[in-house]
């Protein structure tokens, strides 16, 4: 049997992976195939993370001092691996108000 809080370990080490390379993926999207191996990445990463999290609420143990956050929390994690996929290349997909062009436009008038 392994020992909950090495299961809590596995878990935060994962996510904290997860977290740096989301962070950085502006950096890597410079060249598209680094980027897709990212993505990749943060995916597989979430993906385990939500099964390690998963294992750690069967197992009895806790994150954070709290023995419900684990199922909630690799919920959200399957829902950000999903988002990590999306490759938008840049696009606009919300259609709202850009910040870098609105002063740009009101220079032009």
């Amino acid at each position: 049997m392994v020992d909950p809080v090495m299961i809590e370990h596995l878990a935060e080490g994962l996510c904290g992976i997860s977290a740096i390379l989301f962070t950085f993926i502006a950096t890597f999207s410079r060249s598209p195939t680094i980027e897709g191996y990212v993505q990749n990445t943060i995916a597989f990463c979430l993906i385990a993370a939500a099964a390690v999290l998963w294992w750690l609420s069967l197992s009895g143990g806790e994150l954070w001092g709290s023995n419900y956050l684990p199922k909630p929390l690799s919920l959200v994690c399957i829902v950000i691996a999903i988002s990590a996929r999306m490759n938008i290349k840049g696009e606009n997909v919300s259609f709202g108000a850009n910040p870098h062009t609105i002063g740009k436009e009101s220079e032009e008038e």
